[in-house]
């Protein structure tokens, strides 16, 4: 009987497969020779790169002067629902078109190669934002951890050299190829489930002091200086909407994934549920755990998470706690740097970026690429160096993130909208919810691109400013240009999806 049944799920397999190559090569491409990552890998990396113990810890301060408890908690469920009708109305075209170019080639086939440009554009930008974000957040904490232990003081100065040092260590990693990369993506599902476990139950426990729900789902806090709660309470959704970024690492895995046109689209979906959830269970239990408000805010350690966990925990406790954060944290920028790395060797392979001929290589038996990574940390590099004069500058960083994911996610959405009946569904679809849940993600993204371009602090001065919309713009100019200076040079901009059969080769041997 069991011999019986693992030959029909073999013979099961190996139909899905064949349906996957066929699929691929009605959009246009040579099937890579192996998919090697099953659903659940796929679904790692997705929940790896969006990170609760990243985005929530590291902005948990940001959310404490911008709205306070209430915009926290209350936001986090309403930006979660409307991440989650993105996720949802992105994984039905992606599902549609399983093609690693993900973002950019949905957009350019449906809508033509300048929507599939502008797309990739945006889309990198996000992921850059999201390098600096992370690990930037990782070297907060790492600084939060020496300062309990040794009395470290981390200045920014300090905290940049960590950052660098972390940024160095991700590059490094990424060129050892994708087994091992595989590998810290599992890891990292359980490292953080039970991590948010470990928080959430030890400081339900051991604390003799806990706030009442009416102090934590009510009280609101404005240090922003503006005075306007509504205002507020939009820019703190900042936290959220970061913080639920980066499933689209689902969709640029989708020609390593078996079944990739429902375990891509069940990918994005999962990943964005589970932190949904983890993320409302860790924010609740670390804000009833507040002791002294402003001494959290005002923390030495520099993060006010490291606060409530020194006021609940003692000493040996947060700085325990504390090491199961930054191994999280750097688990997902190893992620997000693997996600970046491959997004710009695979729009590099379309001339769409300066100098793409460099960052399409590969090289070394791990087939990596090699150039396109360390083009991705020396920029997410760039991104953070306003720290070094700005304390508010961690907000902007996240802030770019948000702008460049945002509108990426709505464009090949709305594009499928704009088609209407010829738009063409694959296995994972949403039926008659299809074109509400579109729209809800399209006005969405729509509203988050303006809204986290907004100043956050008041006056606005040049420590103060919210820069995502100086980087959002000159994104935008610097694609428009070379956009132009391609075509006139002969180029083919994000007109096919992935080049060369070597290079599809290539992809297949060392790229994650």
């Amino acid at each position: 009987m069991s011999r019986a049944f693992e030959s029909a799920r073999t013979h099961r397999l190996v139909l899905a497969r064949h349906e996957e190559e066929r699929r691929l090569r009605e959009l246009g491409h040579r099937p890579v020779p192996a998919r090697r990552m099953g659903g659940f890998g796929n679904f790692a990396a997705g929940f790896s790169v969006i990170s609760v113990l990243s985005g929530c810890m590291t902005l948990y301060g940001f959310g404490l002067g911008t709205g306070g408890p209430a915009v926290m908690l209350w936001g986090w469920a309403g930006a979660g629902l409307l991440v989650l009708c993105a996720g949802l109305a992105l994984a039905e075209v992606t599902s549609s078109c399983p093609a690693s170019g993900a973002l950019y080639y949905v957009a350019g086939r449906l809508g033509g190669r300048r929507w599939g440009w502008y797309t990739g554009w945006l889309n990198l930008l996000g992921l850059l934002g999201a390098i600096a974000g992370a690990d930037y957040g990782a070297a907060l904490f790492t600084g939060a951890f020496a300062n309990l232990r040794w009395g470290w003081e981390p200045t920014p100065g300090r905290t940049m050299l960590v950052f660098i040092a972390i940024l160095l260590l991700h590059a490094v990693l990424n060129l050892f190829g994708v087994r091992l990369l595989g590998v810290l993506n599992s890891v990292s599902v359980w490292w953080h489930l039970g991590g948010v476990a470990l928080i959430a139950g030890a400081l339900a426990v051991v604390p003799d002091h806990h706030r009442p729900p009416s102090f934590v789902f009510t009280t609101f806090v404005d240090d922003t200086g503006w005075s306007h709660p509504l205002y507020v309470a939009a820019v703190g959704l900042l936290l959220a909407q970061y913080t639920l970024s980066g499933h689209d690492a689902c969709a640029h895995l989708a020609e390593e994934t078996a079944g990739a046109s429902v375990a891509v689209a069940r990918g994005i979906v999962r990943s964005i549920g589970v932190s949904w959830l983890a993320g409302l269970v860790l924010l609740a239990g670390l804000t009833f755990a507040i002791r002294d408000y402003d001494t959290t805010l005002a923390s030495p350690t520099g993060v006010p998470p490291a606060q409530i966990m020194l006021d609940g925990l003692g000493r040996d406790g947060a700085s325990a706690v504390l090491l199961v954060v930054i191994v999280a944290q750097l688990l997902c920028g190893a992620a997000v740097v693997a996600v970046a790395g491959r997004m710009v060797f695979a729009f590099s392979r379309e001339r769409a970026l300066p100098g793409s001929s460099l960052w399409r290589r590969v090289g070394g038996r791990t087939r990596t690429p090699v150039a396109a990574v360390w083009l991705s940390v020396s920029l997410a590099c760039v991104l953070a160096l306003p720290s070094l004069y700005s304390a508010t500058a961690y907000g902007a960083v996240t802030a770019v993130g948000v702008v460049g994911f945002a509108p990426a996610y709505a464009i090949p959405v709305l594009l499928r909208l704009r088609v209407g009946d010829r738009f063409r569904p694959g296995p994972w679809q949403l039926g008659r919810f299809g074109r509400p849940v579109g729209w809800t993600a399209v006005v969405w993204g729509a509203l988050a691109t303006v809204l986290f371009c907004l100043p956050q602090s008041s006056p606005v001065t040049v420590g103060t400013l919210n820069y995502a919309p100086v980087a959002l713009a000159a994104v935008l100019v610097l694609a428009s240009v070379w956009w132009y200076v391609a075509r006139r040079h002969g180029g083919t901009p994000a007109s096919s999806a992935y080049g060369t059969e070597r290079d599809q080769a290539e992809l297949a041997e060392g790229i994650v």
